[in-house]
């Protein structure tokens, strides 16, 4: 039996409200630290935010399908135009 099989099948065992409570410490606080790295300075604001809701996401309905809107809108997103420099016009003196 792997590990990660041990601990699913004790993750399983322990009751919904315990799992809840968890999940829901666990998942606002890496999403309070990502909201935090907006203000403060301090890289990966984006991992612990997404990472947050993967966790709630394991309990509540609300988290997963706000993830689903993440990855749909993280599809959008071409990472070749964010980098592109506008050339700037030396007319514009």
């Amino acid at each position: 039996m792997s590990q990660k099989s041990k601990f699913l099948a004790t993750w399983k065992t322990l009751p919904r409200q315990l799992r809840k409570v968890i999940v829901s410490v666990i998942g606002f606080t890496l999403i309070t630290i990502g909201l935090l790295l907006i203000v403060l300075p301090g890289p990966f604001t984006l991992p612990f935010l997404i990472l947050g809701l993967v966790v709630l996401g394991l309990e509540f309905a609300w988290a997963d399908r706000m993830l689903d809107q993440v990855k749909a809108q993280g599809k959008k997103v071409d990472p070749r135009k964010l980098l592109k420099r506008k050339p700037k016009n030396p007319e514009a003196n």
